[in-house]
């Protein structure tokens, strides 16, 4: 009896977080700019008492006898673990000041819109004076939730439990290591045709090709839709409603295209969420206060990683449904052949903006931001030095000159919601795209649904091994249970390699 009750106001916690995130994506798709300032009121709000329903007296009771009632039960049972997690996020927020959970979040929307108009003016100094408040509060925030070693450490536990700066530094050194000489030696090779991607392609063809797409690899718009934004992200209110967006350039197809299956993966991730989980610690990140089902934001990527790179990037994919593309765009595409599209869409270009680099620097632009984020935070990097910072590594990396602010420091949408910490999700993400992938696809009933068009196969076993079991596991038992080790950067740089390899001669 406890742990029903334990449960239904844990739901009622989860109903909350939707409310938010009902919220959020109003403000970043359809609210009017004005709204910005008490939008933030209403969301600060809404976290306090979200906050303030977890830690309460009332939750607490409920909790400790609920853990009187499951403390027989096997330590796998479903039981015990959603009441070890409820137990983690009780002590987590109780360490943290309500008045610092309200701060954050009213600064984050505003925060939102400051960096909106400064990225369009291409000025950063509109931005520092709101990322200071914001890096101080997250250093606030680290020290109240305390750390071994890194203060950074303890930000990306809300986002990747476990990491660390220390077990992140072998993971890019040898991911630099392997794929620094592979970009180098791109260099100076032919470019495939890339012409065609930059012809004019009218948005509302965009949309409905991107949707079709998104349909086409199992994304369900019974419980979803696409909308337009200018930083693509996914949302889910329950498994039951699972949004996603995309941006649209008349002027390049492919952002869209590929932005929108980035999400969709996100969004099979959680359409797949086992139904009994709806409004439990399963589906509830109780430590990060979201209301979303992966166990980690890594995990959370490596769908998005997965669905985007290695399937809809692939050559397999290309000679099924270039047909389709060419009839959403029969102008545009008609001198143009399904080779000439996939190796196009796969170009190694080093450019200046994450969301649309290619897949082998991909990871350069993360490694960046990680490093940034976790000087900013133990204040060897100060927040008005931070263009130098970024221009410095990209040019170190990727041999470029950043031209403005805009294609540089402050392109990601991230640090105006307050949100330190969870860059290396994108390069663990990837990590763990190659390794389940790899594994994947030795199934052959898998491998050949790849080869003729059907997706069914390979989101099944996603939904097995990943969806499915929402945040039950670890990161590291999802990949032990569906690949037999932990996470691994060898399957996906040797994806990389032989992608690269082949495409440009190598």
């Amino acid at each position: 009896m406890s742990y029903a009750q334990l449960m239904e106001t844990v739901g009622q916690v989860n109903d909350l977080l939707n409310t938010q995130s009902i919220l959020s994506w109003d403000a970043r798709t359809m609210m009017p700019p004005g709204g910005h300032e008490t939008r933030g009121k209403q969301l600060s709000t809404l976290s306090v008492v979200t906050r303030d329903l977890l830690v309460s007296d009332r939750l607490r009771a409920q909790l400790d006898r609920a853990e009187s009632e499951v403390a027989a039960l096997d330590d796998e049972a479903v039981e015990k673990r959603m009441v070890a997690q409820v137990r983690q996020a009780v002590d987590y927020h109780l360490a943290i000041p309500a008045e610092l959970t309200r701060k954050r979040v009213e600064l984050g929307s505003i925060g939102h819109a400051v960096w909106a108009k400064a990225r369009a003016e291409s000025d950063f100094s509109q931005f520092i004076p709101i990322l200071e408040q914001t890096v101080a509060l997250n250093r606030e925030l680290a020290e109240v939730i305390g750390y071994a070693e890194h203060p950074y450490d303890a930000l990306m536990f809300r986002f990747e439990p476990g990491e660390t700066v220390a077990s992140l530094q072998p993971l890019f050194a040898r991911l630099r290591e392997a794929l620094l000489p592979l970009v180098k030696a791109i260099g100076d090779k032919k470019q495939p045709r890339f012409d065609f991607l930059e012809r004019h392609y009218p948005v509302d063809k965009q949309h409905e090709f991107a949707l079709a797409m998104a349909q086409k690899v199992g994304y369900d718009l019974d419980r979803g839709r696409l909308d337009t934004t200018l930083h693509p992200f996914e949302v889910s209110f329950t498994r039951n409603d699972v949004r996603i967006t995309t941006r649209f350039n008349p002027n390049y197809m492919a952002a869209s295209l590929f932005g929108a299956l980035h999400e969709a993966g996100h969004g099979l991730y959680e359409q797949g969420v086992d139904p009994a989980y709806t409004r439990t610690p399963f589906a509830t990140d109780l430590v990060g206060l979201y209301a979303v089902g992966g166990v980690s934001f890594g995990a959370h990527e490596s769908q998005s990683r997965l669905w985007e790179n290695h399937v809809g990037r692939s050559r397999e994919f290309w000679q099924v449904n270039f047909p389709e593309a060419q009839r959403f765009y029969p102008e545009q595409l008609a001198d143009v052949t399904a080779e000439e599209f996939f190796r196009a869409v796969n170009r190694c270009k080093p450019g200046f903006i994450r969301v649309e680099a290619d897949e082998l620097t991909y990871d350069f632009h993360v490694m960046l931001r990680t490093d940034i984020e976790a000087a900013l935070i133990d204040g060897s990097l100060q927040v008005k030095d931070l263009p130098e910072a970024w221009n410095s590594k990209i040019k170190e990396y990727l041999g470029l000159d950043v031209p403005n602010d805009a294609q540089g420091v402050l392109q990601d949408v991230h640090w105006s919601s307050g949100q330190i910490g969870t860059f290396c999700n994108y390069t663990i993400g990837n990590v763990m795209a190659g390794q389940l992938f790899e594994t994947a696809k030795a199934d052959p009933v898998i491998a050949q649904g790849l080869a003729s068009g059907d997706y069914e196969p390979l989101r099944a076993y996603m939904v097995e091994n990943v969806h499915q079991h929402g945040r039950r596991y670890s990161r590291d038992e999802l990949l032990v249970r569906a690949t037999g080790r932990t996470l691994d950067p060898e399957p996906y740089i040797a994806h990389l390699t032989a992608k690269y390899s082949e495409l440009y001669g190598l």
